[in-house]
């Protein structure tokens, strides 16, 4: 709750539009980093709402870069993806590159008019970046596989099916404003806290990641207790 005792949601300044035509550059990579910054210093905001659209023809991602910039996009990248903020994006048209990399980010997916999920054959492979790692984590080994081994299209039915997508509608601007208000009722640490338990419990065997659960219950049943603690008084 923010200081007039409303919840905080989504604001302008937590909103960002990325086409997926823009090939890699700095500019991309600012542009994630200030969402962030934004993010982070929001009093008023606990969603981010991100626009991915593509309507132009495909680019070659991420395009004749070097590997210090490709670097800079993946830090930008997991910095995104563990802000506290909850993110919801929103899916217009063709979703590849960069879009594609900002979706796999992203606490809840919306598809759009148009909508579908590029996953593109460029020199004759699929891009190796950490959307890569993201498809496996997201998807399981099984599909992700024939995806990253061989590039494909998918529908917005197709992608809801296998979980690249969570909702389709005819209106993401206005399914979006409404999640960003319901979300906004959330603590961002908490969010936080659990997507970084859901991000990790992939990769991470039950008995390393048992303190980190216990703990995190711990701080719930803290905070509840203080709660009741402070209606009563």
């Amino acid at each position: 709750m923010n200081s007039s005792g409303t919840a905080p949601t989504s604001s302008p300044d937590t909103a960002l539009g990325v086409d997926s035509a823009r090939p890699l550059s700095a500019s991309l990579v600012a542009e994630i980093n200030a969402l962030c910054d934004r993010v982070e210093d929001s009093k008023e905001s606990a969603a981010a709402v991100i626009r991915l659209q593509g309507t132009g023809p495909a680019a070659d991602w991420p395009g004749d870069v070097g590997i210090d910039l490709v670097s800079r996009w993946e830090k930008a990248l997991r910095r995104l993806e563990r802000t506290s903020a909850a993110k919801i994006v929103t899916v217009e048209g063709v979703c590849r590159g960069p879009a594609l990399e900002v979706l796999l980010t992203a606490d809840y997916r919306i598809g759009g008019p148009g909508a579908h999920i590029d996953i593109p054959v460029h020199n004759g492979s699929v891009w190796t970046g950490t959307a890569v790692h993201r498809l496996v984590n997201q998807l399981g080994g099984a599909r992700a596989r024939r995806l990253i081994l061989f590039g494909t299209e998918l529908s917005a039915e197709r992608a809801l099916e296998i979980g690249l997508l969570d909702e389709n509608t005819d209106d993401p601007a206005a399914l979006a404003a409404e999640l960003a208000e319901r979300f906004g009722r959330l603590v961002p640490a908490e969010i936080a806290i659990r997507r970084e338990l859901v991000l990790d419990a992939g990769v991470t065997g039950f008995e390393e990641m048992l303190g980190r659960h216990l703990a995190a219950c711990d701080r719930m049943l803290r905070r509840a207790r203080s709660d009741s603690a402070s209606a009563t008084r």
